[in-house]
């Protein structure tokens, strides 16, 4: 097994290249990098869950997806970023000129980016914890001990709630229905 170790803010971070894990420590994240990587992971995350929910079979509705990634850890080397992040996608409609909330998940990720010729980051890969028994054992495997205890039981949906109500132009504090 190869070790490397790569340099952080908040330490130094161990990388066991031989298997193909990577531990990972929680604690400062970079908060440039952060600002850098964050539009393009949400943004791709809205991406891929476009056609999975209900909101979206019912036209009437004009669903959309609305997704946040908060960080776990970042790994940087060279123009590669390691990023394991916390991530909660909901979908809102609206019906009858009312916010409703059709669908959703909360779900943690490893998202690999690469910057680009033109300077700006690309989602190359990114894989995602499984449904059912095998989430745990995922997740420590990705995250470790630490990290896995670092990712939150709940999410606030409140930022994607206020992006909703922005989209549809609804007041700061219209209520949220079900779909």
């Amino acid at each position: 097994m190869t070790a490397v170790r790569w340099a952080t803010g908040a330490g130094a971070v161990v990388v066991l290249v031989g298997t193909g894990f990577w531990a990972m420590r929680p604690g400062q994240v970079d908060s440039r990098l952060w600002e850098e990587i964050r539009p393009v992971i949400e943004a791709r995350l809205a991406a891929e869950q476009r056609g999975t929910g209900y909101g979206e079979e019912v036209p009437a509705l004009d669903a959309h997806w609305f997704c946040r990634a908060e960080p776990v850890g970042l790994e940087r080397h060279g123009d590669e970023v390691r990023a394991g992040v916390d991530t909660l996608c909901v979908e809102y409609g609206l019906r009858d000129g009312h916010l409703v909330e059709c669908g959703g998940g909360h779900v943690p990720r490893v998202m690999r980016l690469a910057r680009a010729a033109d300077g700006r980051y690309r989602v190359v890969s990114h894989e995602q914890a499984p449904d059912g028994a095998g989430n745990a054992s995922w997740t420590t495997s990705r995250f470790g001990r630490l990290g896995s205890a670092a990712l939150r039981d709940e999410m606030s949906s409140a930022p994607l709630e206020n992006a909703a109500r922005a989209r549809y132009g609804l007041r700061k504090d219209a209520p949220v229905g079900d779909c």
